[in-house]
């Protein structure tokens, strides 16, 4: 690996948020996946999570909306609820859906500078009951057009980049998030070669 390389590498590795998760329940397009991880990339998340339910588990990802984007992050990849979300609650403070209820808040209402995991349900019928049952609220993105709802992986750039704007006045960026082993790990499965 170049110096540069290197460099680069490490300058990425120095901004990723542990934070801020992404989860997709049952998104049947592997282009909308990619499309999301490479949004994800854009903006530090380090890890996100993919729930299958009622589809097969993903084999691969739509690689040129990714961009390789997959082999930068670390992808949880769940078929039962349940187990997901436990592992989501060891992590994160709160789980929000988008979700059009009467409860919904609108994105920028969120505290997206604490732990936050965002849920974004299927193209099709949204976020499931079950999970939207088991997060601690909806939010809506605001919107003043005639149709109400954005492509999953639009829906999520845009979201996420609200997190990016409130993390950044925050200062999340200005320190290294990553630490010891998780750190290490990363530098490892990224080839970063051996420092004399």
């Amino acid at each position: 690996m170049t110096p540069e390389r290197s460099e680069r590498l490490s300058s990425v590795l120095n901004k990723r948020q542990l934070n801020l998760t992404v989860v997709l329940e049952n998104v049947a397009d592997p282009h909308n996946i990619s499309a999301v991880m490479r949004t994800c990339d854009a903006v530090g998340i380090q890890e996100i999570y993919i729930l299958n339910t009622v589809i097969p588990r993903h084999k691969k990802w739509g690689a040129k909306s990714s961009s390789s984007a997959a082999k930068w992050l670390t992808i949880h990849q769940f078929d039962n609820a349940q187990a997901c979300f436990e592992a989501l609650r060891k992590k994160y403070k709160k789980i929000y859906t988008t979700h059009l209820s009467t409860d919904a808040v609108s994105l920028h209402d969120l505290n997206l500078t604490e732990d936050v995991a965002l849920v974004f349900g299927n193209e099709h019928s949204g976020v499931t009951d079950e999970l939207i049952g088991l997060c601690d609220g909806n939010f809506i993105i605001p919107q003043v057009g005639i149709i109400k709802s954005l492509n999953i992986s639009v829906a999520c750039a845009v979201s996420v980049y609200e997190a990016f704007r409130q993390k950044s006045i925050a200062g999340h960026y200005d320190t290294p998030q990553l630490k010891g082993e998780v750190m290490e790990g990363l530098r490892e499965e990224w080839g970063f070669e051996e420092e004399d």
